[in-house]
């Protein structure tokens, strides 16, 4: 585990910018990472690098051919992050972004006729697309509905309204308000048992910093990331598509050939600050295995972040010291309390008496970050079923230590004693 070994901590945090201060309100502890995690320093630099340089791609000069090794070796490392050795990886302008056009080209160049298939725990990125491209070829779009209690939808629940003529079919990887993370190769197994030549489509963008991913192993079709909730910056997003999904009719620049699916020039310093989360990865997972092997090494960082991310939840919910945690204090309840499928990242409480932007208020004063969530086109596909109007979501990522959640929880007792 991160926090049993020996200064490792200390080496983690280093690495991140603005790890315990904002540059605009100051000293704080920094639980709003599902809305974008902390950057590693080396984007900053990587990025503002990049940024400079005036030169384009294809071009026959020593600069430009140094900006084509840089992309690729962002899209070699892309692969090795997704475990992917076939299909396409790509840039696009967002993870929402992407999501719409895996949609899009599954939905467009698949036989016609047919239905699409999504649950209601998405994200309305994938959601809206798979709603929007059903409508627009003709298809029914089913819906698996999720379990409120256990904030999961599984695969018994999509065996349940599977059907052979399946032309599509999405699953999102974590939830970003219960923070539970569904069983994708379960899934998708299910999907294919029944309806082989369908569509897999997932959304990796809230669980892709919270443990690894394997694209291979998942039987899926496309796989889309928001490098921003992984440690990079904003501006891009990240797909991969497989041979399967590539070989329909899919846009592209006519002449680009059939494994084109980029659309015009990308920013290179994308690729280059995906290498460098990367290259983070290896590094915190070369202090847990001795392998030569990169690949191996990815793993032993995805398993030591989930590990020290489990300590987090238990401390989050149970409580360190002499303080109570979450699951303990009175008014305070649980977003899918139920089951045993661990958190990744994401706590969400409802606190009696308190209204919930008031309370972030009240945490951001003490010096706590959080968020709240309402019930809207976000978020509402979990919320509105349970009757709540909004929550307040802590999220957390394997650099938060032991004292942060101390500070936390001291905040939200300060908060109780207010209504108590």
């Amino acid at each position: 585990m991160i926090s049993d070994t020996p200064g490792l901590m200390d080496q983690v945090r280093d690495r991140f910018a603005h790890i315990d201060v904002c540059p605009f309100e100051g000293p704080r502890a920094f639980f709003e990472n599902a809305g974008g995690a902390l950057r590693l320093k080396s984007v900053v630099e990587t990025s503002a690098a990049y940024a400079s340089y005036p030169d384009n791609q294809g071009r026959p000069n020593v600069a430009s051919q140094a900006l084509m090794a840089a992309i690729d070796k962002g899209k070699a490392d892309m692969r090795l992050f997704l475990n992917a050795p076939k299909g396409v990886v790509f840039v696009g302008e967002s993870g929402s972004e992407v999501l719409f056009r895996l949609v899009r080209n599954a939905a467009t160049g698949s036989e016609k006729g047919g239905v699409m298939i999504r649950s209601t725990l998405e994200h309305p990125a994938m959601g809206s697309a798979m709603a929007h491209w059903a409508e627009q070829t003709g298809r029914e779009l089913i819906e698996v509905v999720h379990d409120n209690a256990t904030g999961l939808v599984t695969a018994e629940a999509y065996k349940a309204v599977l059907r052979p003529d399946i032309r599509v079919a999405s699953i999102i990887h974590t939830s970003p308000v219960t923070g539970k993370s569904t069983d994708v190769k379960a899934i998708t197994a299910a999907i294919r048992e029944v309806a082989p030549n369908a569509i897999v489509l997932v959304d990796g963008i809230q669980h892709a910093c919270h443990g690894p991913v394997d694209v291979t192993d998942y039987d899926v079709d496309g796989y889309a990331l928001s490098p921003y909730k992984m440690f990079s910056r904003h501006g891009y997003g990240v797909g991969w598509v497989s041979d399967r999904l590539t070989a329909l009719a899919h846009e592209q620049i006519a002449g680009n050939g059939p494994l084109s699916w980029e659309l015009g020039t990308r920013d290179t310093g994308a690729y280059a600050t995906f290498s460098d989360v990367v290259a983070y990865f290896d590094w915190l997972g070369s202090q847990f295995s001795e392998s030569d092997d990169r690949r191996t090494r990815l793993e032993a960082a995805g398993s030591a972040i989930h590990d020290e991310e489990a300590k987090l939840t238990g401390l989050i919910l149970n409580g360190t010291g002499n303080l109570r945690g979450l699951s303990e204090m009175p008014g305070v309840e649980l977003i899918a309390a139920e089951g045993d499928t661990p958190r990744e990242g994401v706590i969400s409480i409802t606190v009696e008496g308190w209204d919930t932007k008031a309370l972030v208020e009240f945490l951001g004063s003490k010096g706590v970050r959080t968020h709240i969530r309402k019930a809207d086109n976000y978020s509402g596909n979990v919320l509105v079923p349970l009757g709540k109007p909004d929550c307040l979501r802590v999220s957390y990522c394997h650099y938060n230590t032991e004292a942060e959640v101390a500070k936390l929880l001291g905040a939200m007792e300060e908060a109780l004693a207010q209504v108590g």
